[in-house]
């Protein structure tokens, strides 16, 4: 991405399948875990919860025999205009995302949808807001 090449499901998955890794032994530990990446596709985020059954692919942990440990995706998706978030991304520097690369962003969203467990909030909200709404959510489940 920082050399303007929009990143495809090759490069996605191995990366979303080493996540998976982490979250699960972190999970299977008792922790809790908050996770931010940019899981575009519902594949995308069945990697994050299910590894290998999320997908026709074997990520490393997914494949051993041990027990896992059930992982629960709360998803919080962000929405916006294009305009807003590229008049917002075109303020950032030094980010490794050029603001060229949003319009394969949005080509490749798809938004959560039921029965994903999500909730949507608007980046017209400040920071706040959206801090807020996300820990009462979380404070419900």
């Amino acid at each position: 991405m920082g050399k303007g090449i929009p990143l495809n499901d090759q490069d996605r998955i191995p990366w979303l399948c080493n996540l998976h890794d982490i979250l699960l032994r972190d999970v299977a530990s008792g922790q809790r875990v908050v996770l931010a990446c940019s899981a575009l596709k519902k594949t995308y985020r069945d990697i994050l919860t299910q590894g290998k059954d999320g997908v026709a692919l074997k990520c490393e942990e997914s494949g051993k025999e041990a027990k896992q440990a059930e992982m629960q995706l709360l998803v919080v998706h962000l929405s916006g205009s294009f305009e807003v978030i590229s008049g917002r991304l075109l303020k950032r520097e030094g980010h490794f995302m050029p603001p060229e690369l949003l319009h394969s962003q949005f080509e490749t969203l798809e938004p959560p949808a039921a029965p994903e467990n999500f909730i949507q909030i608007s980046v017209d909200k400040n920071v706040s807001e959206i801090i807020a709404t996300i820990m009462e959510t979380l404070k419900m489940k």
